[in-house]
């Protein structure tokens, strides 16, 4: 991106640069529904404006992407080659080859100098250890399953974001990992979420004290569905009903992760309460199945008939239901 096309990707999704990733989500998710194409079409106006809120997140929703976007500005991008150091020509003039190392992984000059001498930054550990140096007990294994796990603290052990769709975390996918000097091949089990990590042992960045290579650590990100969504656990959408539906009950489709399926509801069902639809929510790597949450939100036409206006204007006239009527003595 050349410098004079530089965005303010916070601007473009109207939220401050101290935003949460789950608040970036949010903003997106909102934005992405008004704008999508579909919503708007032959509207160039909103789909050049989908394609610019899409970017931001691209960048933003990427922790990595993020982090070089705030410290390089315009610069972010080159500042995440491997074969460039963001910090100019320091290291040439010591007549230190940099070629294809990868500077990424560290938030300034003086970090890699640290990792240079064979010592740690006091900022995470409270003190200088070896460099190399592993705490010992288990691990889980090459991307065999998922975890919570903290990378070691070594320069030499990367964690990388990888961005999935619902559909690839949902079903599993094989995906391909650029590491500068190779591509690797990585079989992503079902049933990721966001935050899942994926241990690849020895994919690392090489200890220039052990020249031995850590481990690289795949942390998912879910791109924001149109229809699903995760609250904690729990796999959720929102499923319109018409005001008929609320107070007379009926059968409705509902939208599945593997197909639509039927589902009764109760009459006189109130707006917010959820429709449990057991096995039918997120795939786990065992092969088992949550539950799906269908929370209800009663949808007022915008437009309706002569007709339809004549018999609501007879329900009005008849009804002795008050919705307001436990408001008639609240006060302060």
């Amino acid at each position: 991106m050349a410098s004079t096309d530089f965005k303010d990707y916070y601007s473009v999704l109207g939220i401050n640069k101290s935003a949460t990733a789950d608040e970036i989500k949010k903003a997106f998710r909102k934005l992405a529904v008004k704008y999508h194409p579909d919503r708007n079409p032959d509207n160039k106006e909103a789909e050049e404006k989908f394609k610019e809120i899409s970017e931001a997140y691209e960048v933003l929703g990427d922790a990595d992407k993020r982090k070089k976007y705030d410290q390089f500005g315009r610069y972010w991008q080159q500042a995440g080659q491997s074969n460039q150091s963001p910090w100019g020509n320091a290291g040439a003039s010591a007549g230190v080859n940099f070629d294809g190392f990868d500077f990424s992984q560290y938030s300034g000059f003086d970090d890699f100098i640290d990792q240079l001498l064979g010592r740690f930054s006091n900022t995470s550990s409270g003190g200088y250890g070896a460099a190399g140096s592993r705490p010992s007990g288990g691990g889980f294994g090459d991307f065999g399953g998922f975890g919570q796990q903290t990378p070691n603290n070594t320069a030499s052990d990367v964690e990388k974001n990888i961005s999935l769709t619902f559909a690839q975390a949902f079903k599993g996918v094989e995906s391909k990992i650029n590491l500068g000097t190779e591509t690797i091949s990585v079989r992503i089990p079902p049933g990721a979420k966001s935050g899942t990590k994926i241990r690849l042992r020895g994919k690392g960045n090489v200890n220039l004290m052990t020249q031995q290579r850590g481990d690289l650590y795949l942390k998912v990100d879910l791109k924001p569905h149109d229809f699903f969504f995760f609250e904690d656990d729990k796999l959720v959408c929102e499923v319109p009903i018409s005001p008929v539906e609320a107070v007379l009950g009926g059968e409705i489709f509902v939208p599945t992760p593997d197909g639509g399926v039927s589902v009764k509801i109760p009459a006189g069902i109130r707006h917010g309460q959820s429709l449990r639809l057991k096995g039918k929510g997120w795939s786990s790597a065992k092969g088992s199945r949550g539950d799906l949450f269908g929370r209800v939100a009663i949808a007022i036409p915008a437009n309706i008939s002569n007709q339809e206006k004549e018999y609501y204007q007879k329900i009005k006239e008849i009804s002795t239901y008050n919705p307001r009527q436990k408001l008639e003595n609240i006060k302060l």
